[in-house]
């Protein structure tokens, strides 16, 4: 009964910013793995961005496909069972449905949507030029 819930996207001119927001609830995942994905009309899910823990637990590892390094950023508040997604400098060509995914810990990737376990619905994200 894992839920996530994203929000946050909407219409934005090209340069602009948004703060997607992924609300999980059904668990605790303060240890798991989270990451965004993107599904443009007619194209394949694709990898944008993740957090990882570390095996000791100590830290958390963070990931962006090449496509979005230097303009987005992942983050999370544990407290609040949200992960975050800060998209700067936005392009016409982020535009897409952007969906939150997260994995129990494991020893499983973080850059393919196979490797995760649950979904959220997803939330449009519109760049016009």
């Amino acid at each position: 009964q894992v839920h996530l819930v994203e929000s946050g996207g909407g219409l934005v001119q090209a340069g602009g910013s948004l703060r997607l927001s992924c609300a999980a609830s059904g668990g605790t995942f303060s240890r798991y793995t989270m990451g965004w994905f993107r599904q443009a009309p007619g194209k394949e899910r694709e990898f944008v961005s993740a957090l990882k823990w570390s095996g000791g637990g100590a830290v958390y590892y963070t990931d962006y496909a090449d496509s979005v390094k230097g303009r987005f950023t992942v983050s999370r508040d544990n407290a609040k069972n949200t992960v975050y997604l800060q998209i700067n400098s936005l392009k016409p060509e982020d535009t897409a449905v952007y969906y939150c995914a997260a994995n129990p810990p494991s020893f499983a990737g973080l850059r393919v949507p196979s490797d995760y376990t649950y979904w959220g619905q997803g939330t449009q994200v519109t760049v016009s030029s």
